[in-house]
């Protein structure tokens, strides 16, 4: 198993746990993702997006309504703002060592670590929308994350995740 920590800083020695914002209740871990799910981290830190995959149960109207115009399984939708900065952002892939991670989101691929640990190696990937495309993943840009932040929650499709909406802008229609 090869696990992931991404970050637009090239030069971390060391990942010490820490308590992570938005997750207080936890005691100081290190984070990783797996290989399989790591392309949701191709992005720059703070850029909100929208992941869904097509998967069984999915309801033809909703296999129309989010997959009809593509013949991609994976579908990632960014805010319009961000175009300029994936194309610049190059991000840095720290493999780390697995032994002391244990699963956290097998969904997600998430693994935590109480450990102090050294990374194994580090890759800088720049040219983040190739890396989305080599994989066959649909990149659309829209204005605003809003309506698809509505949309599919209430829909069929259970293989989604919502990232860093908190950085999104404002709702327009408000």
């Amino acid at each position: 198993m090869r696990l992931f920590h991404f970050s637009e800083e090239s030069d971390i020695d060391v990942f010490v746990p820490r308590v992570k914002a938005n997750r207080t209740d936890m005691p100081p871990v290190v984070w990783a993702i797996d290989e399989e799910h790591q392309f949701t981290f191709f992005f720059p830190r703070d850029c909100p997006r929208i992941v869904y995959t097509r998967s069984e149960g999915l309801t033809p109207e909703d296999e129309q309504r989010f997959f009809g115009t593509t013949a991609a399984n994976k579908v990632i939708t960014v805010e319009t703002g961000w175009y300029e900065r994936m194309k610049q952002t190059t991000l840095y892939r720290y493999e780390l060592p697995p032994e002391s991670f244990e699963l956290f989101d097998e969904y997600a691929g998430y693994y935590i670590s109480k450990e102090t640990l050294v990374p194994l190696a580090v890759q800088p990937l720049p040219n983040l929308l190739d890396l989305l495309v080599e994989l066959g993943i649909e990149v659309r840009f829209t204005p605003s994350l809003h309506p698809l932040r509505e949309a599919i929650p209430q829909s069929s499709i259970h293989d989604f995740g919502i990232h860093r909406f908190q950085n999104a802008q404002a709702d327009p229609r408000l």
